[in-house]
């Protein structure tokens, strides 16, 4: 990706009514339908698209939490005002930043990542209200939560994006792609 043409992609999972997480952050709903084949459903292809991965601290702690080894070869920028530091074993992997999002995406872009992969509920939304979303991958797992953490939040003003396609993995996960129309 050049500096020319950044691009911000958000590739996250909801339920059917829109959480993407449980009221108490459960995320155990994501593994409801059965993957015997460990199908990524575009993940990797996302990974090989990207620079670099922008996530807020609740994120990062979630995946910090998950024990083992860290998931990510692409650079993590961790988004927090409250977060000091970034552990000591993932000082070379993972950067702490602050500030409004375009300030952030300047100083990502100074650092020579111009594709990013935005993840994280309160990112996506803060993303989205500041329209720096180019584009969305959604995928629709088939379970109702009844609350939880939604991907969506109020807006000062709809964004318009069209449909790119449409996939289905595992016969019932429903994976939808947008680009965003500026």
């Amino acid at each position: 990706m050049t500096q020319n043409n950044p691009k911000n992609i958000v590739f996250i999972a909801k339920s059917i009514d829109g959480f993407i997480a449980g009221k108490n952050g459960e995320l155990d709903w994501l593994n409801a339908i059965p993957n015997p084949d460990n199908d990524d459903m575009g993940f990797y292809g996302l990974m090989d698209e990207i620079d670099a991965i922008v996530m807020g601290k609740t994120t990062f702690e979630t995946v910090v939490g998950f024990g083992g080894d860290w998931p990510y070869s692409k650079h993590v920028f961790v988004l927090s005002r409250s977060l000091k530091e970034i552990p000591a074993n993932l000082k070379d992997k993972a950067t702490l930043l602050y500030g409004a999002e375009d300030e952030i995406l300047e100083k990502i872009h100074s650092k020579g990542y111009f594709a990013l992969y935005i993840d994280g509920g309160s990112v996506v939304q803060n993303f989205l209200k500041a329209d720096l979303i180019d584009e969305l991958r959604i995928s629709t797992i088939p379970i109702v939560l009844g609350d939880g953490v939604p991907l969506f939040a109020a807006m000062p003003k709809s964004l318009k994006f069209t449909h790119t396609k449409t996939e289905v993995f595992l016969d019932e996960i429903v994976q939808s792609h947008y680009k965003s129309v500026k």
